[in-house]
């Protein structure tokens, strides 16, 4: 017998749909196969054809229910059946001629003078642009230019609030592809990527800095001023801290959208100095004959779970 699954032509895998869900199904199958989109692509000038023919059927309910009858027949039972085809360059094939010819009356024969233009939204592009955390901290416009369908360029400037997140999206609204036969535009959706600097790194809502320390103001302890984002702060340093532990400060990171921010949080760098003034040296030597502090010992080459457990 020859037939035709209108359901799978449309991408639907159960007879069991609402109106809408069909709708749906036959807007997106009708943009992606239109001959405007595909010009001179005779497998999409047919299958939107199919498209249409099965959309016919399925969206009056007195032929829906006759195919759903004849569908269960072949699909459901999952009869062999031979794929109808179209004689003749005909908008219908023989199978709807068949069965549903009745449904289309004079349509058919006015068909090639009435030919409906389905409008077709433009489809969306998407892009992305790299800037600093100082730039997306305080909120900027940057000029982007992209290359349209015909070649040429195009520029756009974006206003890109201040706060927004890693890797979140601008929409300019429109500003994407063109539309098909009256159809709306595209949108154009800009990705943020949010680059680490020299002075700040972002996780989350959370900066991490450098905190640079003088050999004795990690001895003897200090409270040092650290550069925040948009400031400075005061941070207390305690007494025997070592490089790679961090101090957080509350309130100095990164915006959270919602006018709170984050933390900043600094890790611990102690910097020794590479030049000596003769007092210095002398006073570094002393120190060292009246040390009996030894960073090499055992307990702290990591071979212990508590490397600080020095007992």
């Amino acid at each position: 017998m020859i037939f035709k699954d209108y359901y799978k032509i449309l991408n639907l895998e159960s007879s069991k749909i609402t109106p809408q869900e069909l709708k749906i199904a036959y807007r997106e199958s009708a943009k992606k196969y239109h001959p405007d989109i595909n010009i001179n692509d005779e497998f999409a000038e047919e299958r939107f054809k199919d498209i249409n023919e099965a959309y016919r059927v399925l969206s009056n309910s007195t032929s829906k229910r006759k195919y759903d009858r004849i569908w269960n027949n072949n699909v459901g039972k999952k009869k062999k059946y031979e794929e109808s085809q179209r004689k003749n360059g005909s908008k219908f094939s023989e199978f709807f001629t068949m069965f549903f010819g009745n449904i289309v009356g004079e349509e058919e024969k006015t068909d090639d003078k009435v030919k409906k233009k389905i409008p077709i939204r433009g489809e969306n592009v998407e892009t992305e642009i790299n800037m600093s955390i100082e730039e997306t901290y305080y909120g900027t416009e940057k000029k982007i230019s992209l290359r349209t369908l015909k070649g040429k360029m195009k520029t756009f400037v974006v206003k890109v609030p201040a706060g927004i997140r890693n890797q979140e999206k601008i929409r300019l609204i429109g500003q994407g592809k063109a539309g098909v036969n009256g159809g709306k535009n595209g949108d154009l959706f800009i990705k943020v990527n949010i680059q680490n600097s020299q002075r700040f790194k972002l996780e989350g809502i959370d900066l991490y800095t450098d905190l640079r320390l003088t050999p004795w103001e990690a001895a003897l302890g200090t409270r040092a001023t650290i550069s925040t984002i948009d400031d400075t702060a005061s941070v207390y340093v305690p007494k025997g801290i070592e490089s790679g532990e961090k101090v957080r400060i509350q309130g100095k990171g990164y915006k959270d959208g919602k006018g709170g921010r984050g933390d900043l949080i600094a890790e611990v760098k102690i910097i020794v100095p590479k030049e000596l003034t003769n007092e210095e040296e002398k006073l570094y030597k002393e120190l060292e004959q009246i040390s009996n502090f030894n960073p090499r010992r055992s307990c702290l080459l990591y071979t212990s779970p508590s490397p600080r457990d020095c007992s």
